[in-house]
This record gives C-alpha cells, structure tokens and sequence, in this order.
C-alpha cells in the first residue's frame, strides 16, 4: 500500500440553501462504504479528506456516481473535486502576495475549477474597481472582495455564467483549514 494517498474531496452543490441536503455523518457512511478510509468531514459544505490508493480522477467519478445513488440530489449541480496534498498545499502557497492576510477589511475565496482553466473563467470575472480583484491560480482563482463595500460586489454575477457550474468557492479561512487538516492527517500516516 505503497501508493495510499491522503485527498481532499469538495463536493459542489450540496447543503446550499437548503437544497441537496447531505448530512455528513451519512456522507461519511457512504464514503467508508465505497473502501476509503480515514474519512473525516469538515463543516457541513462538503468538505472531505480521506485516504485512497485509487487515483483523483477514479475518486472523484465513484463518488460523483455513490452521491446521486445514495441521496436525492439535483445532479445538474453537483459535482466533485479531488486534490492531493500536494494541489492544496500550492493553492495556499501559490495565493497572490497578502491575500487572505487581512480577515478584518477583506473577504477572501478561492473559488476552485473543476475541468477548466483558470485563463478560460477569468473573463466571466468583472470586478468593481475599489471593492473587488480577482487573480488567476493554477486550478483556482483567488476572489477578494472589501468588507465594507461588498454589497457592492459583483462577484455574484458568476452565477449566471454556464461556467459557474464547474466552480466550488471556500472562504479562504476554510481553505486554510482543510490545508492543515490534510497535512496533519498526513503526518499522522508517516
């Protein structure tokens, strides 16, 4: 078990005002079910990691397939995203210098792509110049929009793009979370 990995798994669309309800005690279920292991849950947004020594692709497909069997979902909106450590680890060290270091006048997302690249979602982006700024990733795009001002923010304009389907947004503080979930979950491993 050489090639045993540690993932993160990020399921889009469920428990969004209050459509695709998936409790995370029975999404845990499902997915022990399914042979992984080390299977935790973090808040109730579709945060998963767990171990596999399947590939992201093999696990994003048997998951995406186990969730429309398993719950009643809107299978036009949900979809699953698979990272190693290694994706999430660059997601956090590769951010735009200062992002996320200002909680207090900022919110800050990375707005993670599922099948898409970074170049062919930024154009969909139209920032309000003084509330919002957006930067491409690899694999994410980085969303800040000023505390203050962010009723004023169009970031909420993605939502009609048919692009917007292959996006899963965390708030940069749970990003960070998940990072130091999956690390410590790693080291717990050896």
């Amino acid at each position: 078990m050489d090639d045993v990995k540690t993932f993160l798994v990020l399921l889009r669309g469920i428990n969004v005002g209050g459509k695709n309800k998936v409790s995370m005690a029975e999404l845990k279920k499902c997915l022990e079910e399914l042979g992984f292991f080390g299977v935790s849950t973090f808040i109730a947004s579709g945060n998963v990691i767990l171990t596999s020594d399947r590939n992201a692709d093999e696990i994003a497909a048997q998951i995406e397939a186990a969730l429309s069997n398993a719950f009643k979902l809107d299978d036009e909106i949900v979809k699953v995203l698979v990272l190693t450590r290694d994706q999430l680890h660059a997601v956090v060290s590769d951010r735009p210098k200062g992002f996320g270091d200002h909680p207090e006048k900022f919110h800050s997302d990375a707005i993670f792509l599922m099948g898409i690249e970074a170049a062919d979602v930024m154009p969909i982006f139209n920032p309000r110049e003084g509330v919002d700024r957006v930067w491409p990733g690899n694999g994410v795009v980085y969303s800040e929009r000023l505390s203050a001002q962010r009723t004023k923010s169009r970031l909420s304009s993605i939502i009609k793009s048919p692009l917007y389907k292959s996006m899963t947004i965390r708030s940069w503080s749970t990003t960070i979370k998940l990072s130091e979930l999956i690390e410590r979950g790693t080291h717990e491993e050896g």
